[in-house]
């Protein structure tokens, strides 16, 4: 297990250097006037342009600026905005905020996913495993940026049943519309999955032997076929992290939450390469610890999994 542990910690160190590397890459590529972008269509005198180009290294070499960025990342130090704020304080105040959004997100898309696709894997071919599968044929066919919009029209002006906007200091009940806005991205995919292990599972050899034990449907179903089904299910939502913090930066903006995804947002449309680097650095630790503690999970939930 140890062994395993080191390895898997310095294939993170060189994943989060290829990742930081290029999104530094990709920034560098894509700005234009970064300087002229943050001010808007305000003028800017020539002395606070050539003041601001010296202090962010505008004017040197990708290579120069990254190995900026990374001696500053090595020492803790996340850099500064092009607004003149550190990253490590916009961060500490936008991180909390989509904590509770992802983790609000995670908790409807699991619980839905693993209940209505255990549902379907034991009722294959029945109403509701048809019906399931439409509904996650529509929620795979719209787009994010489509959906977000749409379900706070309806459910937030139109009807009214949740706030159309959340602020800083948004209640769980204010959240509960984007949480499951974002939950969308991924529960139809973790419900596909789940279905689809059940379905496996029920026709396995350990299952009619259970069966033959006389021991009843609800611990086969409970112990052994969940137990087992869970482990893919498992692995698809340590990875869908990634997928829900991207997609809070479309959620984020629609409903004014002024998270990660706000701030990621805010930082391309102003062409800050500093504030992006910076929140994007943070979610790729964020990723790999993530998927580090789901490879670990393994062993709890299937006993046969041993890390030499």
């Amino acid at each position: 297990m140890f062994r395993f542990i080191v390895r898997r910690l310095l294939q993170m160190v060189l994943t989060f250097f290829g990742a930081t590397f290029l999104v530094y890459a990709l920034m560098f590529a894509a700005q234009s006037d970064p300087i002229q972008a943050l001010v808007g269509e305000r003028p800017i005198t020539d002395s606070q342009r050539a003041a601001l180009t010296e202090r962010y290294h505008l004017n040197d070499s990708f290579l120069q600026q990254y190995w900026y960025y990374v001696k500053g990342l090595l020492t803790g130090d996340l850099g500064t905005s092009l607004t003149g704020r550190r990253i490590s304080d916009m961060l500490a105040d936008a991180w909390p905020v989509t904590l509770r959004l992802s983790l609000m997100a995670i908790i409807f898309a699991a619980t839905i996913a693993i209940v209505a696709g255990v549902v379907s894997g034991i009722r294959r071919g029945s109403i509701f495993d048809n019906a399931t599968l439409f509904v996650t044929l529509i929620v795979l066919a719209m787009p994010i940026v489509v959906l977000a919009p749409l379900a706070q029209l309806i459910f937030g002006i139109k009807l009214g049943w949740f706030p159309p906007t959340a602020g800083r200091d948004a209640t769980l009940y204010q959240l509960l519309l984007p949480a499951a806005v974002l939950a969308s991205l991924v529960v139809a995919t973790e419900l596909r999955v789940t279905r689809a292990s059940v379905a496996e599972n029920m026709r396995a050899d350990y299952v009619r032997t259970a069966r033959a034990k006389a021991l009843t449907r609800s611990r086969v179903i409970g112990v052994h076929v969940l137990r087992n089904s869970l482990i893919p299910v498992v692995t698809l939502i340590g990875v869908d992290i990634g997928g829900l913090m991207s997609g809070a930066i479309v959620t984020e903006k629609v409903f004014n939450i002024p998270g990660v995804g706000f701030n990621l947002f805010r930082g391309i449309r102003t062409e800050d390469g500093p504030l992006v680097v910076g929140f994007v650095s943070f979610l790729v630790i964020v990723f790999l610890v993530v998927n580090l503690l789901v490879d670990l999970l393994y062993a709890v939930l299937d006993p046969r999994i041993r890390y030499e």
